[in-house]
């Protein structure tokens, strides 16, 4: 399981703002907190059938294929409303970790 597909699977099953929480309860924007608030108000703008095929993919581990034919509509459609969101997914960490390294050199260089 990749990076993206973990936080994915995290974010759906209601574990990452569990574990964001239990990391910082400051309400700091940690990498952590910046992935969850990023990736909620993501998941807040689509719809429920992306966020089902997404549920679909991800959670169920369906192929493109079977969730294609659970919508009866093509490969092709389910790809082009599910990529553009873990496309999404992966500038969200990358964000994240570039942040995460600005900052680190910030308090190096302060030190």
């Amino acid at each position: 399981m990749n990076e993206v597909e973990f936080n994915i699977r995290l974010y759906l099953i209601g574990m990452m703002k569990s574990w964001t929480n239990r990391i910082d309860s400051t309400d700091r924007l940690t990498p952590q907190r910046f992935i969850f608030n990023a990736m909620t108000e993501l998941f807040d703008s689509l719809s429920e059938d992306e966020i089902e095929m997404i549920r679909l993919r991800y959670l169920k581990r369906l192929t493109l294929s079977e969730v294609a034919s659970r919508y009866l509509i093509t490969e092709r459609t389910v790809r082009n409303h599910t990529n553009p969101t873990v496309k999404q997914v992966k500038e969200i960490i990358a964000r994240a970790k570039k942040n995460e390294l600005i900052d680190r050199k910030e308090e190096i260089e302060c030190q």
